[in-house]
């Protein structure tokens, strides 16, 4: 029988997992490989780095997770990918193979592509993993005993842009909790073209939101800011201007995993994976691809390079397709294949207020350039639903759901949004289908 391996336990990997596990027999064995021993909700890292939680509070370990849900765990770094060969190598120089490989790996940190970015050699803090944001909660205590200016922001190539608003905005209110807002100057720097851009150009009221939420906290935002040269108390931009810094948080833009660009044929330039809409590769039958690794492009042309957001709603129905379409391979299931419609809602958490930014989808349509519809809307509101869906998110991990249909259906009821899609009959051919 088939052994169907998931490279990832992340926000993607584990709940293809699961969907995985819901839809194949027991005779066919879901392999998740991952190199943390343990689950992390990542959204919820800017407070773990701000103090305001604890990272124990948004970790489940993956080893009760899998051995609960019948799953199949390896625990280990993968280190190479034969596609020809259909295996997988892991640092303990364990060879596993596969029918079915679902990679759901993220993406690399582009820290060295300018000096001094990052907390491994450099002077700025990160909340990109929970070893970058338990280094920032430690550096953030010390700034609360002896703040100065604040730096937040992002370098050119960064892709999601809402970790850094939120960082920038939470940063504010907390400084105003312990009455030091004004021993700080706090300035955001961008490459995006416009404040309340985010890499999703056309979302109304996005702009004008952000840029009066920044003008309320007294923060100074600057655009099409091209970072480069950070030292260790101040950023430089190509333009020559500088800002000094007590504590800086800035966005890596990202790449491809090592062992995915080093995998013949499997990338693009960039180390990022090619996907059929299925989320199939196109020239490897057997490999799909989820998240932050696929190869999703900015249709906006703009002066600084930025990527296209991939936000963990969008992983959760890329991870939904890829199970679904393994599972009609393999005989499990007698469906269409479907595809995810990459329509997006991103909650950020600004303070004592929040922005919700919808888009449906996130690529516009690519004959007519719009979409079903996409707007930001504020409210303290916000805060409270972000709150709510990262318990439920982790319950949801700890009882081994995937993406249910209660959640598809209130989705589309509240927001009307549809996370899927059925690939019409006539189309299989074009999408890399064996059925």
């Amino acid at each position: 029988m088939a052994n169907v391996v998931v490279i990832g336990g992340g926000l993607g990997g584990l709940p293809t997992a699961y969907e995985l596990r819901h839809y194949l027999p027991k005779e066919h064995t879901v392999t998740l490989i991952s190199d943390k021993a343990e689950f992390t909700f990542i959204p919820g890292l800017i407070r773990v780095a701000l103090n305001l939680n604890s990272l124990d509070h948004i970790q489940l370990n993956l080893s009760q997770l899998t051995q609960r849900h019948g799953i199949k765990w390896v625990l280990g770094k993968v280190t190479a990918l034969n596609p020809n060969t259909q295996q997988i190598t892991v640092e303990d120089g364990q060879k596993i193979y596969y029918d079915y490989l679902a990679i759901a790996v993220g993406s690399s940190l582009a820290f060295d592509e300018i000096p001094g970015l990052g907390p491994h050699g450099g002077y700025t803090q990160s909340v990109c993993t929970p070893e970058h944001a338990l280094e920032a909660k430690s550096a953030w205590l010390e700034f609360l005993e002896n703040p100065g200016d604040l730096v937040v922001g992002a370098m050119p190539g960064a892709g999601c842009f809402a970790p850094a608003y939120e960082f920038v905005l939470m940063a504010d209110q907390e400084l105003r909790r312990h009455g030091i807002r004004d021993k700080v100057n706090i300035s955001y720097i961008t490459p995006e073209p416009y404040i309340g851009h985010t890499g999703v150009r056309g979302l109304t009221h996005a702009q004008e939101l952000s840029e009066g939420l920044m003008a309320e906290r007294g923060i100074k935002t600057i655009v099409n800011a091209q970072i480069v040269d950070i030292q260790a108390d101040k950023i430089l931009l190509a333009d020559g201007s500088q800002f000094p810094f007590k504590y800086s948080m800035i966005l890596p833009s990202h790449g491809g995993v090592k062992f995915l660009r080093e995998a013949h044929g499997l990338t693009n330039e960039k180390g990022f994976i090619p996907v059929l809409p299925s989320q199939k590769h196109p020239d490897y039958p057997s490999i799909y691809a989820l998240g932050t690794c696929v190869d999703l492009k900015q249709p906006e042309k703009t002066l600084l390079p930025i990527g296209l957001p991939k936000s963990g709603q969008m992983t959760e129905a890329m991870g939904v397709a890829v199970a679904h379409n393994i599972a009609v391979e393999l005989g499990a299931i007698d469906a269409p294949l479907t595809q995810p419609t990459l329509e997006a809602l991103c909650f950020a958490e600004y303070g004592n207020t929040g922005i919700a930014y919808i888009a449906a989808p996130v690529l516009p349509n690519p004959d007519t350039g719009k979409r079903r519809f996409a707007y930001a809307v504020r409210g303290r509101w916000v805060n409270w639903v972000k709150a709510a869906f990262e318990e439920y998110f982790l319950l949801k991990m700890r009882t081994g759901l995937g993406m249910p249909w209660f959640e598809k259906l209130g989705l589309r009821v509240l927001f009307g949004l549809s996370m899927l899609q059925s690939i019409p009959l006539k189309d299989k051919h074009q999408l890399g289908s064996s059925t």
